[in-house]
């Protein structure tokens, strides 16, 4: 007998501040479909966000499929729209079997139960051996409910052990099955833009993060012979030449973080490679962030989430203001692109711990900020401590973006205003720094990228723009006669 052909689709749910840079590959589709597709299946992807279409379209690429199997996946801001792909496919054909998958329906499935008819499976935690197994035990009447991972509304089988790091550099990825054309990053002239995981998880204490509790606090990393074979495959098969890992802390282990760096060094593969990690590790690395840059990292992220140490100590950061500021600081005088973020609307919040938060940002001095709204993740460490104050339960607002945590001492539309002002503020100010950077590369990556925020971002949306571009930036602009062709080389 014949198996059954299975549709991933990513659910068509926009937030707009992270697709200002780019579109970025859903790495984790890439290796369901190459699992199922390794034990037999036929299998297809239909990256709907990234396509930028709706559900009319995600129903005509189901009825042109005709799948036994529709599949999403969903965090707390996307679950709507993934509830309704599933709706959509049992509308198309009810004998459809919708499977369900991620962070948010891990932690929430008796919810997605309650909220739905239309989903009838949901893959519990990593899923690359459940959904296998799932598929085959439906595929040959067996029990779903024995399969570890699977969760129905009669109830959840039992927990799927965590894969071995040997394990995850066996799994198959099917990246053929990517319309590649989709994948650009921005700022990067000519640029095809891939994704890489060099580990899963981290063995952190962050209090609002919802990473550490889908990895159950664990961490484990791919070898890097793994890590640059996908890079090469990706580079020689698909013309990839900006690669995003996606791990949450790739530099966890210090020997195996510097054999990556060596690799990298050694086969010379010209990719751009952008990143996030921790303030200690950079501290840790200091001596070798020349050769970060060396091997193509050009971008990195450190969350510091806040300038407030009594606030990083409630996120359970681990980390010191004046740590952070020094990690930043290496970074940018390495010539590699900085990126933060800050953390608004506590239940504690007024106008002036905002004030200082934003004095406190421009004296750490990363290229990028980004003031973001606490989001009350409902399986986070912090969510009994943020629920009294969550105003608004619309989870599509759940986005880091539109505030809904209401402050004791401000209404929501103050925080709104005040992030909205942050930005501007910000950015207003580092323009005119950033037409003075002697690299030309980081200069007009950055120029570039802002006049894209200026252009193109959440906040034209909410008030128009940044505000006017000073002459003065305007004038370098026009010199970058097409900016994103003059962005050059490592």
């Amino acid at each position: 007998m014949k198996k059954g052909a299975i549709l991933f689709i990513t659910p068509p749910y926009h937030a707009g501040v992270v697709e200002v840079a780019g579109r970025w590959v859903p790495l984790h589709l890439v290796y369901l479909a190459g699992a199922v597709r390794a034990a037999g299946f036929e299998a297809a992807i239909y990256d709907a966000m990234t396509k930028d279409v709706g559900h009319a379209e995600i129903e005509a690429r189901i009825r042109q499929m005709r799948p036994r199997y529709v599949a999403t996946s969903a965090i707390t801001c996307t679950f709507p729209d993934a509830l309704a792909v599933m709706e959509t496919a049992k509308r198309v054909d009810p004998s459809i079997t919708t499977i369900m998958g991620g962070i948010h329906p891990t932690f929430m499935h008796e919810e997605v139960f309650t909220l739905s008819a239309h989903v009838d499976f949901v893959v519990v935690g990593e899923g690359e051996k459940t959904v296998v197994e799932l598929l085959d035990a439906l595929e040959g009447g067996g029990d779903p409910l024995a399969v570890a991972g699977v969760a129905t509304r009669e109830g959840a089988g039992p927990q799927r052990p965590l894969m071995e790091p040997g394990e995850l550099d066996a799994l198959a990825k099917a990246w053929d099955l990517l319309d590649w054309d989709d994948y650009r990053y921005f700022v990067i002239p000519d640029s095809r833009l891939g994704a890489v995981d060099t580990s899963r998880g981290c063995n952190k204490d962050c209090s609002f993060c919802s990473q550490r509790r889908f990895w159950r606090q664990s961490w484990r990393g791919r070898s890097p012979e793994s890590v640059v074979a996908d890079m090469e495959t990706l580079k020689r098969e698909h013309g990839v030449n900006v690669v995003l890992f996606t791990d949450d802390y790739p530099t966890y282990d210090r020997q195996r973080w510097e054999r990556l760096l060596e690799l990298l060094l050694l086969r010379n593969l010209g990719s751009y490679i952008l990143m996030e990690t921790r303030v200690e590790d950079i501290l840790r690395d200091r001596a070798i962030l020349k050769e970060y840059r060396r091997a193509g990292i050009i971008h990195v992220y450190v969350g510091t989430e806040s300038t407030d140490q009594a606030t990083l100590d409630l996120f359970k950061k681990d980390v010191k203001v004046e740590d952070a500021k020094e990690a930043i600081g290496l970074l940018n005088d390495h010539g590699i692109i900085t990126e933060t973020s800050m953390i608004l609307g506590l239940p504690a919040e007024t106008r002036d711990s905002i004030e200082r938060t934003l004095r406190l940002a421009r004296e750490y001095n990363p290229d990028f900020c980004h003031f973001l709204a606490i989001a009350p993740w409902p399986y986070a460490d912090m969510y009994e401590e943020l629920a009294p104050h969550v105003a608004v339960r619309d989870y599509r607002r759940y986005n880091l973006i539109d505030p809904v945590v209401k402050p004791r001492a401000m209404e929501l539309d103050d925080i709104n205003s005040a992030i909205v002002d942050c930005y501007r503020r910000f950015y207003m100010d580092k323009l005119h720094e950033v037409v003075r950077i002697g690299d030309r590369f980081k200069r007009d990556y950055l120029l570039f990228s802002m006049k894209l925020m200026m252009t193109n971002s959440f906040l034209v949306e909410k008030i128009g723009g940044l505000g006017e571009m000073p002459e003065e930036v305007k004038r370098h602009l026009a010199i970058l006669r097409e900016p994103e062709k003059e962005v050059t080389g490592l």
